[in-house]
């Protein structure tokens, strides 16, 4: 018969190596950070320069991951529609689920087709309709401001000559370049034209290529989603593997609530602006409707962003339905800042109003405009991380309590004020 040391000596031994592997990681861990910390650090050009290659290899790929999570809840919307038809019909479940999900992605690639389709019909026509028409009108508005402003000088008793002076020396300027540097002018600018046809050439095949992507990531979304788990429970222990996979979770529906809701709101809000603006009878209705709702997409700036190539838009025609159109967007944007948005986006990132000013300025002046669009539901993560951290911190400390009445004298105190 076994003694008791010798019986317990394989569980600690298992016990010590499991030790053992988890130190090995941890310091695996923190060499790896490490070293990408200094490659960050003293060789961030090579990096980015890196980055962007791979990027650029994978942008398909990532094109058909952006399009698939668009188009995530288009597919939900219609599996839930065709659920229960399909399995009347169906009754075995295997071939039901298929016939479903095949189904779902169909009709959803159709409608944001359409959409994309409806959007282009609407906006090209009138860009070039808008482009012609500053083209032949600018001279006539030009010369128009011209007299107007030397009549007015000399209603004031001003001497109108500094006008004439200053339209002589413009023209002056602009018969030298033609004569000069227009040519050369020109070839940069076909030079600049012809890449920039090449890269809509090749961005439209990665769009092509990402859609085609996007419609096997669809189909094989839950099996991605448990090879994922799989992933997360082999590589960490139980708890920090619920913990990541719920931290997973809670992002995705940051990111879902806050992308479906802006786009929500930004329809609302390019549908109330047409509706107005065909009543006012505005000059370039549908462009500038479709400007001021698709810019409404960027939070905080994207309404000033639009309103502001409008108004100049608009003012070119009429100033005086140009000041009209300045006054309605500025109610505009009080309503979907008081009323429409909240309702729509509710507490979908949990951020104050400084928070959303730093993430669109700090992502945005990194990434651009990418950066500005994603750069609030980014952060919003990042912010309930760090939340959460610090609150399992304090918990550890004993003071968790007490940062919460903190917490609720700041709620009250807002409230009053």
């Amino acid at each position: 018969m076994m003694s008791k040391p010798e019986e317990e000596n394989p569980k600690s031994a298992r016990e010590g190596m499991k030790k053992y592997k988890s130190m090995g990681l941890t310091a695996f861990l923190v060499i790896a950070a490490s070293i990408l910390f200094f490659l960050l650090l003293y060789k961030y050009e090579k990096v980015i320069k890196t980055v962007k290659t791979i990027l650029y290899i994978l942008e398909p790929i990532v094109f058909g991951f952006i399009i698939a999570y668009i188009m995530y809840p288009v597919v939900t919307f219609f599996e839930k529609c065709l659920s229960k038809p399909i399995r009347m019909i169906v009754k075995k479940e295997k071939q039901a689920s298929g016939l479903i999900g095949g189904l779902s992605i169909f009709l959803a690639l159709v409608f944001c087709v359409a959409v994309v389709a409806i959007l282009a019909v609407m906006v090209f026509p009138q860009l070039y309709t808008t482009l012609s028409d500053i083209i032949t009108a600018l001279p006539g508005q030009i010369r128009d401001a011209s007299v107007k402003l030397t009549e007015f000088m000399q209603q004031e008793g001003m001497d109108a000559e500094i006008v004439r002076n200053l339209t002589d020396k413009v023209l002056q300027f602009v018969n030298n370049w033609v004569k000069t540097d227009f040519l050369k002018d020109m070839n940069v600018l076909f030079g600049h034209l012809t890449t920039g046809i090449m890269s809509f050439f090749s961005t439209t095949l990665n769009i092509f290529i990402g859609v085609i992507v996007a419609i096997y990531v669809l189909n094989g979304r839950k099996t991605f989603v448990r090879q994922a788990k799989q992933v997360i429970y082999a590589v960490f222990s139980e708890k920090h593997a619920v913990i990541l996979i719920d931290t997973l979770k809670e992002s995705n529906q940051v990111f879902g609530g806050f992308i479906a809701g802006k786009l929500l709101d930004s329809a609302i809000i390019g549908a109330i602006c047409l509706v107005v603006l065909y009543f006012l009878r505005m000059p370039y209705t549908v462009l500038v409707s479709v400007i001021v709702g698709v810019t409404n997409i960027i939070p905080f700036f994207g309404p000033y962003l639009g309103a502001i190539p409008s108004a100049i838009l608009i003012l070119l025609v009429s100033p005086a339905k140009g000041l009209i159109f300045i006054i309605f967007i500025i109610i505009l944007q009080q309503v979907d800042g008081n009323i429409i948005g909240p309702k729509i986006l509710g507490g979908s990132t949990g951020l104050s109003a400084f928070w959303v000013v730093f993430s669109i300025l700090f992502f945005g002046g990194l990434f651009g405009l990418v950066g500005m669009l994603m750069g609030v539901p980014v952060f919003a993560v990042i912010y309930r991380i760090i939340s959460r951290a610090v609150d399992y911190r304090l918990k550890k400390k004993g003071l968790f309590e007490l940062a919460a009445a903190g917490k609720e004298e700041q709620k009250t105190e807002k409230k009053e004020q």
